[in-house]
């Protein structure tokens, strides 16, 4: 089978026992896929010099954060790892012409675990994660995905797992006309629906609030790995996911879903 791929907002770690609008429909999305050999994870929460391809045969949970409750610390995802689907990847970023190696030792961090325990809680389809290069900009992105769409026809059902807003700033603090957020959602929805990538690529200068919305961009171009390793023919469907914390969206999207699954869910826009 062709794998579909998919950008996850994953938001808060507080995701992983919060479910709100998201959890159930990325449930759903994982009930619907048949065939799925390992997930592959781009995350913003594993940032290196050049490419690294996680290898490890059984990757650990990282709970990579700090001042949650205690029993967020206490979940495991014992995914296990794909060593050779890993090493495959890496050949073929390295064919793309980016700096690659593996790691061994690498984990799961919560951009892949939390949202992972929704697609598919019984953490039995083997999981590696592909760094994101530290200095990689939007089209470069586009570009990290359009490298790994090979291995859909393998079924590796690639995810970029980010947040379609992310201004921590103002999660933490007062926030003044929030509505800014919904703007730059709605405005991302309609360029995913319409398939336009290069309004994606440029969007700091084209959607509205976007340095607002993302500060910084390691956040965003998870979207634009997910979009890269799409085909031109894959239709874009809306995971519903609301708007949490005033202006955290959680709204995704998939690529290539089954149609039965693809029936479930709204256009993009």
């Amino acid at each position: 089978m062709t794998a579909p791929s998919i950008f996850i907002s994953h938001g808060s770690p507080m995701f992983a026992l919060e479910p709100g609008v998201l959890g159930p429909n990325l449930r759903a999305v994982g009930q619907s896929l048949r065939g799925v050999s390992a997930v592959l994870v781009v995350s913003p929460h594993w940032q290196t010099r050049g490419v690294r391809v996680g290898s490890s045969n059984a990757p650990e949970t990282i709970h990579d954060f700090g001042g949650f409750p205690p029993p967020l610390y206490q979940l495991r995802y014992p995914a296990p790892g794909a060593p050779t689907l890993a090493q495959d990847a890496a050949q073929l970023l390295a064919q793309a012409g980016f700096d690659v190696a593996l790691d061994e030792r690498r984990g799961l961090d919560h951009g892949a675990w939390v949202p992972l325990r929704y697609l598919f809680p019984g953490a039995d389809v083997p999981v590696f994660q592909v760094s994101l290069p530290q200095s990689i900009d939007a089209a470069g992105a586009l570009r990290l995905g359009q490298a790994l769409a090979p291995l859909r026809e393998r079924g590796v059902l690639v995810v970029g797992s980010g947040s379609l807003t992310h201004n921590l700033y103002e999660f933490r603090q007062a926030i003044r006309n929030p509505e800014y957020a919904q703007e730059f959602v709605d405005w991302v929805r309609d360029a995913v629906a319409a398939r336009d990538v290069e309004a994606l690529v440029d969007y700091r200068r084209r959607a509205p609030h976007a340095e607002r919305a993302h500060p910084t961009e390691e956040h965003y171009l998870p979207l634009l790995v997910a979009m890269g390793a799409s085909a031109g023919t894959d239709a874009a469907r809306l995971v519903e996911g609301g708007m949490t914390y005033g202006v955290l969206s959680m709204d995704s999207f998939a690529f290539g879903l089954p149609d039965a699954a693809a029936a479930s869910l709204e256009p993009a826009a």
